[in-house]
């Protein structure tokens, strides 16, 4: 049987391979099918041109004070960049609070009482409503969401939160629910053949074992939703996006320049008080 397995797993990972290369083969020649100039007009002088043109811009060639030396911008900038992190933490919070509200009844195993719960009826259609729920939330990308809340509310953080605590709400209940599947049920069918109640099972075998997973998860979405604050600002949500969109349509390129920095100050300081809380974490452990 382990033979069939490796066997099955070499020849798995070998036609991979040639089908991914194949797709890419088919994919370029689809592409200059219709576009016989497509690959070689991105090497035109004229981008190469614009190209330089637009760093210039960047650079503030040109300009009496670019916006990423003036004083005020940057007070403007940074005004942006914490409503930004206000953003991201609040989407965060959201998503996380209304997973740990369906998680549970979206586990296979809770469902079909194999973790000291009774397989009652109505835990299928918890898990069937709860396993919609996630999939129809992430299924509909951020911007998506955000276009719609915009359009229902006036312009803001709210509805920027709002929007990506939607769509990452279903992703952090996929990737926790299956932390439940995959965990290791022994422990818990000795307490629940020691008179643990269902309660009990959930408070001493079931949370402590998969916390340090469920919080490293929803760490690894709010990186990922400071990145997507972005995108969601392009539509009105406001933040460093919703002006970074008016910087470019109003050709202020300096000011973009000014933006990039914040975010990437944004970003860094995210990456690092997430790194810093995971090892606070694993120490802890």
């Amino acid at each position: 049987m382990d033979k069939l397995l490796q066997h099955f797993d070499r020849h798995f990972i070998r036609y991979s391979f040639w089908a991914v290369l194949g797709l890419i083969v088919w994919s370029w020649l689809y592409i200059l099918k219709d576009q016989p100039n497509a690959l070689f007009d991105l090497f035109r002088a004229e981008n190469w041109h614009y190209l330089v043109e637009f760093i210039e811009g960047m650079l503030g060639v040109g300009e009496e004070t670019p916006a990423y030396l003036d004083p005020e911008m940057w007070q403007k900038a940074l005004v942006l960049t914490w409503q930004t992190f206000v953003m991201s933490i609040l989407a965060t919070g959201i998503a996380a609070i209304a997973m740990f509200i369906l998680v549970l009844p979206s586990a296979r195993n809770v469902a079909q009482g194999k973790l000291g719960f009774p397989a009652r009826w109505y835990h299928k259609v918890a898990y069937h409503i709860s396993r919609f729920f996630f999939l129809f939330s992430r299924a509909v990308p951020e911007l998506m969401w955000a276009m719609i809340l915009v359009f229902i509310f006036k312009p803001g953080i709210v509805p920027g939160a709002l929007a990506l605590a939607i769509h990452n709400f279903g992703v952090l209940g996929k990737l926790c629910g299956e932390v439940i599947e995959d965990m290791d049920e022994k422990p818990i069918r000795h307490l629940a053949q020691n008179g643990a109640s269902p309660l009990q099972i959930l408070l001493y075998g079931i949370y402590p074992t998969v916390m340090p997973r469920f919080l490293n998860y929803i760490l690894y979405r709010m990186e990922n939703i400071i990145r997507a604050t972005l995108i969601v600002g392009f539509v009105g949500a406001s933040g460093l996006g919703m002006q970074f969109k008016l910087a470019m349509s109003f050709f202020h390129y300096s000011e973009i320049t000014l933006y990039l920095l914040c975010y990437l100050l944004l970003v860094y300081v995210t990456d690092f008080l997430s790194a810093w809380a995971k090892r606070y974490l694993a120490a802890k452990d």
